[in-house]
C-alpha cells in the first residue's frame, strides 16, 4: 500500500536539519526497501526548504506511522506538522521526472 508522508517544517528547521542530516539519510538508506520517492518541499525560490515529502510502499498504516515516528528529522523536532495519507497509484510516468534533483 502506498502512503504519502507530508511534513512541514517548524521553527529552527535549518539548524535541526543540518544537525540530523546524516542520520536522516542513513535512515532512508536502511528503509530503501519501502521508500518509493522522497524529497524536500521548496519555496518558489527553489532553494528555501519548507518541509519534506516521502512516498512509502508499506504493508499497512502501522508500518508507515512507525517509519515516520522513528525518522531522525521527526525525532529531532524538525516538523511542525506531519500528515500520513494512504494513496492509490494512478498515473505513473517516471520518464517525465526531471533528470536532476533541482528539476532540470
Amino acid at each position: 500500500m502506498l502512503y504519502v508522508l507530508y511534513m512541514e517544517d517548524g521553527p529552527r528547521s535549518a539548524e535541526i536539519r543540518a544537525a540530523t542530516r546524516d542520520a536522516h539519510l542513513a535512515y532512508l538508506d536502511r528503509h530503501k526497501d519501502i521508500l518509493v520517492l522522497g524529497g524536500a518541499l521548496l519555496a518558489e525560490d527553489g532553494k528555501t526548504r519548507t518541509g519534506s515529502m516521502l512516498v512509502l510502499n508499506a504493508p499497512n498504516r502501522e508500518t508507515a506511522e512507525d517509519f515516520s515516528a522513528n525518522e531522525p528529522f521527526r525525532c529531532a523536532g524538525l516538523f511542525a506538522s506531519v500528515k500520513i495519507t494512504r494513496m492509490r497509484r494512478g498515473q505513473w510516468n517516471p520518464d517525465a521526472a526531471p533528470a536532476s534533483p533541482e528539476g532540470n
